[in-house]
């Protein structure tokens, strides 16, 4: 490598909605080491991620679909990798990496291929889970590196790849400064009409069968039944939002819940809640969870996949089985109002481990080494 040459990276996701992967992504290219690298991203969708990148200067493109293996938009693909003179392609999630293999081997580039979590999972129906698996198997044959962020998924994968399929492990992590219990936040509490007597319980997740909302939602109107002084905050959007809606009005617990679409301010939301809870049925690791975490916030969170990698149980969060999900909950949610002690303990310990576990400067660096090893073989 040349001087003056930078390594020209192109990071590809799925939407520009943001969530976990697009959490990870946005982290990378501001972190990233700038004589180094030049970060370019590529979003199939719009949204207030693009937004972001923009006002981060920070070149980003949109070619729009929502389908997975959609042949249609290869060649544009293809285009933009050349006229951006890409000398990395890295792929965040199954569809990203769908609409870009193509384009990245006909033009010579090394694939990095990023699964925050596998597309295939427990509650779809058999026909369509083989077919999801067999996708993957396809995706992580066509990558030069493969990337699982939790050990969890990298084991699962062996166990259906075969032991051909030998990924790096790279653990999504974020970046303490941004979400830092020392700093001062606005009183979003006071904009909810949320007393400083009450527990704030928060659920800032997409809507999805995945992460449980209409269980929660359950759990809670049991929990008012034996703890009244506590409110829920519902920060959220998905196929299941309708749906909460409707149990909130049956249940006729309205006036406890707090149910808000998706916002930008994720700081100032954390700093308003007592606990943070996450009942997902499974997992790749989290970000939300991680960033709850480094706000010392206390955490009761499904035992799955990552979410049982980062926290230590009882020590930097609490957690649950899967089974009897909403008993467990109702349980756990009892115990920690009833226990202000066990709640400032867990949250301290949550916030210690993300600084020694799950800092964003690690998370880039690994990444950086792997595109100049790359960069370098792809060189000669």
């Amino acid at each position: 490598m040349s001087a003056n040459k930078k390594i020209r990276v192109l990071q590809g996701i799925r939407q520009g909605k943001v969530g976990g992967g697009e959490s990870v992504l946005l982290s990378l290219v501001e972190n990233i080491d700038k004589e180094i690298f030049e970060p370019v991203v590529l979003s199939f969708t719009d949204g207030p991620m693009v937004e972001q990148l923009r006002t981060m200067n920070i070149p980003v493109h949109i070619i729009h679909t929502e389908k997975p293996f959609d042949i249609s938009v290869w060649k544009k693909v293809r285009k933009l990798m050349r006229d951006e003179r890409i000398d990395i392609v890295h792929a965040h999630g199954t569809r990203a990496n769908s609409n870009m293999f193509w384009a990245a081997r006909k033009e010579g580039l090394p694939l990095i291929y990023t699964c925050h979590g596998w597309s295939f999972h427990q509650d779809q129906y058999s026909l369509k889970k083989k077919i999801r698996i067999w996708g993957e198997r396809i995706l992580t044959k066509k990558a030069t590196v493969n990337i699982c962020v939790s050990n969890a998924n990298r084991k699962e994968g062996i166990a259906l790849f075969g032991k051909s399929f030998d990924p790096v492990v790279i653990q999504n992590s974020i970046d303490g400064r941004k979400f830092d219990p020392d700093r001062e936040y606005k009183d979003v509490r006071k904009e909810f009409g949320v007393n400083r007597s009450e527990i704030l319980l928060g659920f800032i997740a997409r809507f999805t069968w995945q992460k449980q909302p209409l269980v929660l939602i359950n759990a809670f109107a049991d929990v008012l039944k034996e703890v009244p002084e506590v409110r829920l905050l519902l920060v959220g959007d998905g196929e299941q939002k309708q749906e909460a809606l409707m149990l909130i009005e049956k249940s006729g617990i309205k006036e406890k819940i707090v149910l808000e679409d998706f916002r930008k301010d994720v700081p100032d939301l954390l700093a308003a809640i007592d606990i943070f809870v996450l009942p997902s049925l499974w997992e790749g690791l989290p970000v939300a969870l991680l960033e709850a975490m480094s706000m010392s916030k206390p955490i009761i969170a499904t035992g799955v996949d990552g979410t049982a990698e980062v926290i230590e149980d009882r020590v930097s969060g609490y957690l649950i089985s899967t089974n009897n999900l909403q008993e467990q909950l109702t349980k756990a949610i009892i115990h920690l109002c009833r226990n202000k002690d066990l709640r400032e303990r867990l949250g301290t310990g949550a916030r210690r481990r993300i600084q020694e576990h799950y800092n964003v400067e690690m998370m880039t660096k690994k990444n950086e080494e792997i595109y100049k090893n790359l960069y370098v073989e792809n060189q000669r």
